[in-house]
């Protein structure tokens, strides 16, 4: 059985990880096309995947994400042709529903951000459309699951593959009381983000002269940018680091959204959330359950009182809904692949 997964963005290489090697060790061909985004293709490399690389990244440009949207579609599509696969799965690809529906490829598509706006394209043209539970009620309102094939799985995205995973096998390396800060910046080029550039800097200064500072940039401009002098002390990583050894070192995490904050607060790590946007529902449905603490405007002030409360809820029940919803969705895929 031949497999297809379009991965278009940096977290969904951590996503797909379990489901590579299960369908692998099932003796099943996975077929893998992305584009140069982020840390995308980097993460791929790492895990030695064999990938197909189409297109690269329309930046914010409205006019320019027009015009590269259907070229994206045909170049796929072309590929689908040649390949031939049983079956395409995504998480948040907007182009791989409609070129397999060209193709004659049934796909899966996968997408917890109830904001983004290629999803009624992908809910159209995908055979089945798998979201969390937690987007019942935004699904009911704009009622998708009316016009579309939609199933839900509960829990986080983040849970499907971090329950499948050993990290808490790893032992953590802390040198200091919550001395090392890990800091995931805000996507500035990510279509969704409507939020605040560099916001963070004041802070960042302000705690690198009490704590260890790590920045994990999400491309090249950002990491110029904390490596200039006024940053000096700061740690810029120059390539993405295994989720595993930032789960080893890291004391306190901050992220200005995306997978990778959802990822520690899942582990346990405590974690603030400093997204400058409106807040998504997987966001939310964190926060109300304290797995993860939020404050728009953070000061240091802030950061310290929380190290020093740090009252989380316990991952537990978030790991027994992961473990449910990967049996769940690769159940789905294999049913749609074999049909």
């Amino acid at each position: 059985m031949k497999i297809w997964i379009d991965l278009t963005n940096s977290p969904h290489i951590n996503f797909f990880k379990p489901f590579v090697k299960k369908w692998k060790g099932e003796g099943n061909e996975v077929i893998i096309t992305t584009r140069n985004l982020a840390n995308t293709i980097d993460l791929i490399q790492q895990n030695g995947w064999e990938y197909t690389e189409i297109g690269g990244h329309a930046g914010k440009s409205k006019l320019k994400k027009l015009l590269y949207f259907p070229r994206r579609v045909f170049l796929l599509y072309r590929f689908l042709r040649k390949h031939k696969p049983n079956i395409g799965v995504t998480q948040s690809s907007f182009y791989a529903p409609i070129a397999g529906k060209l193709a004659g490829i049934p796909t899966i598509y996968m997408n917890d951000n109830e904001h983004a706006k290629g999803n009624l394209l992908a809910f159209k043209y995908a055979s089945l459309n798998i979201i969390p539970e937690f987007l019942k009620k935004v699904a009911s309102l704009n009622q998708w699951d009316r016009k579309f094939k939609m199933e839900y799985y509960p829990g986080i995205k983040e849970g499907i593959y971090l329950s499948q995973s050993q990290l808490d096998d790893y032992k953590k390396e802390k040198k200091g009381k919550h001395n090392n800060i890990f800091i995931r910046l805000e996507p500035w080029t990510a279509q969704y983000y409507k939020g605040k550039n560099d916001f963070m800097d004041e802070l960042i200064i302000q705690l690198k002269n009490s704590y260890s500072i790590t920045i994990l940039p999400r491309g090249s401009e950002q990491a110029k940018h904390y490596q200039t002098e006024k940053f000096k002390g700061v740690c810029v990583a120059n390539k993405p680091i295994p989720l595993e050894d930032i789960f080893a070192k890291c004391s306190f995490f901050i992220g200005a959204g995306g997978s990778m904050t959802r990822e520690l607060a899942y582990l346990g790590i405590p974690t603030l959330s400093v997204y400058q946007d409106e807040l998504l529902e997987v966001d939310k449905f964190l926060i109300e359950n304290k797995y993860m603490f939020f404050s728009a405007s953070p000061s240091i002030e802030e950061v310290t009182n929380i190290l020093k409360v740090n009252k989380l809820t316990s991952n537990k029940e978030l790991y027994q809904m992961g473990n449910k919803a990967f049996e769940m969705i690769n159940k789905k895929i294999l049913e749609y692949a074999k049909n």
